[in-house]
C-alpha cells in the first residue's frame, strides 16, 4: 500500500481522525500475536517486526452495545515505545509515558473513554503478572523488565523461553 493511500483525513490541527489513520497504518505495518504469555499485558520483538499481545486478554471489550477491538491501540503503545527505545534510546519508563499518552489519545479518539479501556487491561494484568509462564517468544525484547530492575520476571521470562 502506498503511504498516501493510508491517509483518508488531513488536518494541520490535532484530530482524532488522523490519529485513527495511524493507528491503522501502525497495525498494518507488524505481525500480531495473541499466542504467549507476556507480562504487563504486551511487547514486542527485539526488531520490533512483532508485538505480542497476552493471549489471556480479551480480544474485544464492549463498549455502548458494540465490541472494541484492543489490539490496535495496544500495537500503537507497543510500536511507539520500541521507536523511542531503540531509535532515541530513552529509558523504558520515558518511552512507556510518552506511548501511553498516544495510546490514550488513540482510545478516546477511537470514542472510548480511557478509564474503561484501562479498567480491562488493569483487570487483566495482575492475573497475568502471577502466572506461570508456559510459552514466552523467544524474541521478546526484555528491555523493559530490565529498565525496570525487575530480576525475579525477568528470570521466569528468559527460563520460559528456552
Amino acid at each position: 500500500m502506498k503511504l498516501d493511500d493510508e491517509v483518508h483525513h488531513s488536518s494541520e490541527d490535532i484530530s482524532d481522525l488522523v490519529l485513527s489513520d495511524v493507528v491503522s497504518a501502525l497495525h498494518r505495518r507488524l505481525k500480531v500475536s495473541h499466542e504467549f504469555d507476556i507480562p504487563y499485558i504486551a511487547g514486542y520483538s527485539r526488531n520490533a517486526m512483532t508485538i505480542y499481545i497476552d493471549r489471556h486478554l480479551p480480544r474485544t471489550i464492549r463498549w455502548r452495545g458494540k465490541d472494541v477491538r484492543l489490539e490496535p491501540f495496544l500495537v500503537c503503545h507497543e510500536i511507539v515505545e520500541k521507536t523511542l527505545l531503540d531509535n532515541l534510546r530513552l529509558h523504558y519508563l520515558h518511552a512507556h509515558q510518552i506511548a501511553s499518552r498516544i495510546e490514550r489519545d488513540a482510545v478516546k479518539a477511537a470514542g472510548l473513554t480511557w478509564r474503561h479501556y484501562q479498567g480491562v487491561n488493569k483487570g487483566h494484568e495482575k492475573a497475568i503478572d502471577e502466572e506461570q509462564l508456559r510459552g514466552v517468544p523467544g524474541e521478546l525484547d526484555l528491555t523493559p523488565y530490565k529498565d525496570l530492575k525487575d530480576y525475579p520476571l525477568l528470570r521466569r521470562l528468559v527460563q520460559a523461553s528456552q
